[in-house]
């Protein structure tokens, strides 16, 4: 399990309608206190809190961004929110990502209507964030923050580096005709079991299926939320690492 990288920063975006600051702060769960500049959990953890002003985007992206589709009252809220309320809290490990999921969740038992996460461009229903908070297993949390993107020729994740770990990509081709690889990679990695890195082998009960290969990470540049510090593999097929030597 890597420690928190100082490097990431996680952001999460939950929109609501409360009538004032006071609404807010009146509803906050048990052992949750909020300021303007900040939410404190129940352990004294401080994460930094922005509320931004609404954006008429941000309904239209929330809605096609969700893993799952949110409820009919959840979009009812967010097509008609007053204010976004930004979370923003240290990244790169599993610990830090729990507490993260447990600031949200706070917020949306204040009256949040769901999350939309800078660093994957997800979003979650808050029923659901509540559900995934309460969870809190590996797969749990590893769902919630971790997208996979499907191009016309490569899949590839997105959001490992909030739980400390690199992207991985695969060619669309090896995705389709191994349809669950990436995702049981994900679990696997985010169970903290035994690390992956460049070289190394990956094997089912069958036989040895892809080989992890360090390669450029050249979509998002320092600083952006999306831009993972701890670089990115391609699962390579094992076929084609025996044609190529």
């Amino acid at each position: 399990m890597h420690d928190s990288d100082t490097s990431v920063q996680t952001t999460l975006r939950i929109p609501g309608n409360w009538a004032h600051p006071g609404e807010l702060i009146e509803r906050m769960p048990t052992g949750f206190r909020i300021t303007p500049e900040a939410l404190f959990l129940p352990d004294g953890t401080e994460i930094e809190l922005i509320p931004m002003p609404p954006d008429e985007r941000f309904a239209e992206v929330f809605e096609s961004s969700c893993r799952r589709p949110a409820t009919t009252d959840e979009l009812a809220r967010v097509r008609n929110y007053t204010v976004n309320i930004a979370l923003c809290g240290p990244g790169g490990s599993l610990t830090a990502t729990e507490k993260m999921m447990q600031a949200g969740a706070a917020i949306i038992q204040a009256g949040g209507a769901g999350v939309f996460i800078d660093n994957s461009g997800m979003s979650h229903g808050g029923s659901d964030w509540i559900e995934m908070t309460e969870d809190a297993t590996s797969d749990a949390v590893s769902f919630a923050f971790v997208s996979i993107i499907q191009g016309q020729h490569e899949v590839w994740t997105m959001g490992m580096h909030v739980l400390g770990y690199p992207e991985f990509v695969m060619r669309r081709s090896d995705a389709d005709a191994h349809q669950d690889a990436l995702i049981d990679v994900v679990r696997y990695v985010c169970r903290g079991d035994k690390p992956i890195g460049d070289g190394h082998l990956l094997a089912d009960e069958l036989s040895l299926r892809f080989q992890a290969v360090a390669t450029p990470n050249e979509k998002f540049s320092p600083g952006m939320p999306m831009y993972n510090p701890f670089g990115r593999l391609k699962l390579v097929s094992i076929r084609d690492v025996g044609e190529a030597n």
